[in-house]
């Protein structure tokens, strides 16, 4: 008797743990679909850190420092150290993408709409045919009627907001357009509340107040070191050019965090790409075009052009990855150390004298992102990133009619 209580307490135990690691259909209609695996198998979206913070403690000095310890030594889990790096290698990216752009102005190449389109293209011949091989040609045309809408729009705020910036650049000065480009992190912690009502720790609204504090002290440098010098052609123009595309950036962000949360990544980069590229021709053939033939398609300027566009790919790639291991709100403020890069690069490439101030700012953005992650961590929903539903129904009824078709003696 014992042992058969025994054995029917691990059947139990198994169909727990089963029932634990499936996501069931929303409503009766689906109850016939294919079983998914649960969010946690799904990319990085519980990966080893949905442990709660230990608590501090205030007894004593000595208590409340160990307790420290203990929060702080919780931190360090692959998911937050993952998310570091990944946070920081888009800053380098976006940095080295700045100094390329400078290098083609330099020769005489200032075409911004033209010079992104490569990227759009690239972006779709990489993940379109991808999705096409996942979900057969019908199945991608089906996702690009359905929910083609959403990518279109998310494509035209991107182009746009990139274009917006560039704008900014030509008409107000370095200082104004760093501090004002901030705006993005308000914005998108906005629309990550609207898509997934994120409820914030007042830990994490201080850490991003560091990071613009870091953000202002690396602007400083710029300022005391005369690096952000040239009064620009229009400060209120540019400064009116630069709110518009840093809130067009906040909530490309957060929307594009919201889609791959429930989306497969190749089929939300892949649609992104395409439509961004039909978007971006179009702008770059009406406003560009007279420039075309005034463009000296010399070796250094395709050179230059691969190197941006393999580093916006990447950026593209990886930025994604990251608004699952953490979130849009987070990618936004790991980005905030790009100018710290750019010094790197302005040492060895135009030989600046760096100011002592960088170095601190860029420790003081760093000590920002660790406060964002130091009561909990910082994602702002589950992962479901599967194909749509539809696509299984339509999979499903296509293997019943094979099934069907099949002679009664051919049926297992």
């Amino acid at each position: 008797m014992a042992t058969t209580t025994q054995d029917l307490q691990r059947e139990i135990s198994k169909t727990s743990a089963h029932s634990d690691n499936v996501v069931k259909a929303k409503d009766s209609g689906d109850q016939d679909m294919p079983v998914l695996p649960a969010t946690k198998d799904q990319g990085f979206a519980d990966l080893d850190n949905d442990k709660i913070r230990p608590p501090i403690e205030y007894d004593s000095l000595s208590v409340f420092l160990a307790s420290v310890g203990r929060r702080f030594k919780s931190l360090w889990t692959r998911r937050f150290i993952l998310s570091i790096l990944a946070g920081q290698l888009l800053s380098f990216c976006i940095t080295s993408t700045s100094v390329i752009t400078t290098e083609l102005t330099m020769r005489g190449f200032n075409l911004p709409t033209t010079q992104t389109w490569f990227l759009y293209f690239a972006l779709c011949i990489i993940y379109t045919p991808f999705t096409i091989y996942k979900y057969g040609f019908k199945g991608w045309a089906k996702v690009v009627f359905k929910d083609g809408w959403k990518y279109f729009i998310l494509a035209a705020a991107d182009v746009e907001g990139n274009f917006l910036v560039v704008k900014a650049y030509q008409n107000t000065n370095l200082l104004s357009a760093m501090l004002l480009d901030t705006w993005a992190i308000p914005v998108c912690m906005f629309f990550t509340w609207v898509y997934f009502r994120t409820k914030f720790h007042w830990s994490q609204y201080l850490g991003v107040f560091v990071c613009c504090v870091g953000m202002g002290l690396l602007v400083t440098s710029d300022q005391v070191s005369n690096a952000a010098n040239g009064p620009g052609k229009s400060f209120i123009k540019g400064d009116m050019f630069m709110i518009a595309g840093a809130t067009l950036y906040g909530f490309t962000n957060a929307t594009e965090e919201f889609l791959v949360r429930n989306a497969p990544l190749y089929q939300v980069v892949g649609l992104l790409g395409m439509f961004g590229m039909i978007i971006n021709g179009i702008q770059a053939s009406s406003l560009e075009h007279s420039g075309w033939n005034d463009v000296v398609w010399d070796g250094k300027v395709i050179g230059f052009l691969f190197v941006y566009t393999f580093s916006m790919l990447v950026l593209y790639t990886v930025a994604p990855i990251l608004y699952r291991m953490a979130s849009s709100t987070y990618f936004n403020l790991s980005i905030l150390t790009s100018d710290f890069y750019g010094l790197i690069f302005g040492i060895f490439l135009f030989k600046m004298k760096p100011y002592w101030l960088y170095f601190f700012a860029f420790v003081i953005v760093l000590i920002g992102l660790v406060t964002y992650f130091w009561h909990t961590p910082p994602e702002s929903g589950p992962v479901n990133a599967v194909p749509p539903a539809y696509l299984q129904k339509t999979k499903k009824q296509e293997e019943e009619m094979e099934e069907g078709s099949l002679p009664v003696g051919d049926k297992e």
